[in-house]
């Protein structure tokens, strides 16, 4: 039987176990459809057209919430892109309400879920991190308290909501897979995106959006920072470069020559979509990533054979001036001098003086004080006015130093939890897959102290999700399964009956 069979036979079998909810999808697909024509004439029958489409993928969902959970990190590469339409539409609010409806289906399906993978040791740190961004929400120090909602989102909300969709669903192996596929081939489109920003020119929404103030940071000495469809050129530099550490492993873990030739070409590309972004602290990515990759392998030979690689390529960074007639390779070298970047020194100087104000503040000037929403509902209050630049010090700003203190204990947690499942994995695909994305975490993790990236769509998605996939890879070390050579040229995997998102 192939996956398709398997999957429409999955679909007609939930069908017949609720077919109250099809009826009532049925129902109200009528109603509206009616009211709408009455009321709009065309405009309205052209909506009905597409209403029976959208009732049919939210009535997918509350089937099987892994069509939600798939959903949800196709749209999650889009929110960026949005800004950048005629007549910007709510994709932040829209996802917030995918989210919320996918974990809804969790519940409705809740037989088939496994509940028990809650009990994680990752899932308790991210409660009590949970716990803590609640109560932030009494700060009395908070200049607008409605505010939190905005950034609570970005800091455990979402985390949290996620954690358990991952966790208790039945996801498989080729699962994961296909969500390293699917960043892999967004990376891909953003990464000629940005050449084409770069090397062709910007259409008219993204001129309008530089020059209502994203100028400042987006071309420097005339040369254009690219940006792609992410929400700033520093969130595609690094979420470039943390693709790129993923096309590496890929490269160093398969066999088959076809596909390190695939591997490596991946490498280039999105190696040269981070350079055109121009953010230099991207480079930690790589840097750290590797660094773990190497190191979470236990071998000797393989760290010795990737720090031969590794050590000319730095040392040419570090110690000539080879290739700085191209911008991009200039901006790269600066990032290992950080004591003669003025940006940097500003930054230490920014964090003087939020040391300043938070010296008497440990538990922060309150969650949605600083940054965007900052800058939005309390413009005059100290926080606001002092930019981040970097997720901790955000953090930090919001929460204070108790708050930063536990998310740290909760990523090092994370991290150290992941390292020990990934020790426990006798698989080679599922060990390969394991490394990718917990190489990726931890070198996003250590970016995050320059850019404010992780709370940010995608970059937030793709940390969430990973960060419950190598938490609990446990779950799928039962018996091994074909390789990452096999799965990619030669096969496609086969789908037990459960199966949208496999």
């Amino acid at each position: 039987m192939t996956h398709t069979d398997s999957f429409t036979e999955m679909l007609m079998d939930r069908l017949r176990d609720k077919a109250w909810l099809v009826g009532l999808f049925g129902v109200a697909t009528a109603l509206a459809s009616g009211w709408l024509i009455g009321t709009m004439g065309v405009k309205g029958a052209l909506i009905t057209v597409a209403l029976p489409v959208v009732l049919a993928v939210l009535l997918s969902i509350l089937l099987e919430p892994r069509i939600g959970l798939y959903l949800y990190i196709n749209f999650s590469f889009l929110i960026g892109a949005s800004r950048f339409l005629e007549n910007e539409l709510p994709v932040g609010t829209g996802l917030d309400g995918l989210l919320v409806f996918t974990l809804l289906s969790v519940f409705l399906n809740g037989r088939q879920m496994n509940w028990r993978r809650l009990h994680n040791p990752a899932f308790y740190l991210l409660t009590i991190w949970l716990v803590y961004t609640i109560l932030a929400y009494f700060n009395p120090n908070a200049p607008y308290p409605p505010a939190w909602f905005y950034h609570a989102r970005s800091y455990s909300l979402n985390w949290f909501f996620l954690a358990i969709i991952v966790l208790v669903t039945p996801i498989t192996q080729a699962n994961v897979w296909l969500f390293i596929r699917t960043w892999l081939v967004w990376s891909v489109l953003a990464a000629f995106w940005g050449f084409k920003q770069q090397y062709i020119g910007l259409t008219p929404a993204e001129q309008n959006w530089l020059a209502a103030g994203a100028e400042k940071t987006h071309i420097l000495w005339g040369q254009l920072r690219s940006f792609s469809f992410y929400s700033d050129a520093g969130q595609y530099g690094s979420e470039m470069a943390g693709v790129t550490l993923v096309s590496l492993i890929l490269f160093f873990q398969v066999k088959k020559i076809p596909s390190k030739v695939l591997y490596l070409v991946l490498v280039l590309v999105l190696f040269w979509g981070y350079a055109v972004s121009g953010t230099r602290s991207s480079l930690f990515v790589l840097i750290a990533g590797y660094a773990a990759y190497l190191g979470l392998q236990r071998k000797i030979i393989p760290i010795i054979q990737g720090v031969s690689l590794a050590a000319p390529l730095l040392a040419v960074l570090l110690f000539t001036n080879i290739g700085n007639n191209v911008y991009q390779i200039y901006r790269i070298r600066t990032a290992l001098r950080p004591t003669q970047d003025e940006s940097f020194l500003v930054r230490l100087e920014n964090q003087q003086r939020i040391r300043n104000y938070l010296k008497d503040l440990p538990f922060g000037a309150g969650v949605g004080s600083s940054s965007g929403a900052g800058v939005r509902f309390s413009p005059n209050h100290w926080a606001a006015q002092i930019p981040p630049d970097s997720w901790y010090v955000q953090l930090w700003i919001e929460t204070g130093i108790v708050g930063v203190v536990i998310y740290v204990i909760m990523l090092m947690g994370m991290i150290l939890i992941g390292t020990y499942r990934l020790w426990q994995i006798k698989d080679p695909w599922l060990t390969t897959l394991m490394l990718v994305l917990l190489s990726e975490f931890i070198g996003i993790a250590v970016v995050s102290y320059s850019n404010p990236i992780m709370g940010q769509f995608p970059t937030s998605t793709i940390v969430f999700i990973s960060s419950m996939l190598f938490t609990s890879a446990h779950r799928w070390a039962r018996k091994p399964e074909p390789s990452v050579d096999d799965s990619l040229l030669h096969r496609v995997p086969s789908y037990p009956v459960h199966g949208a998102f496999r």
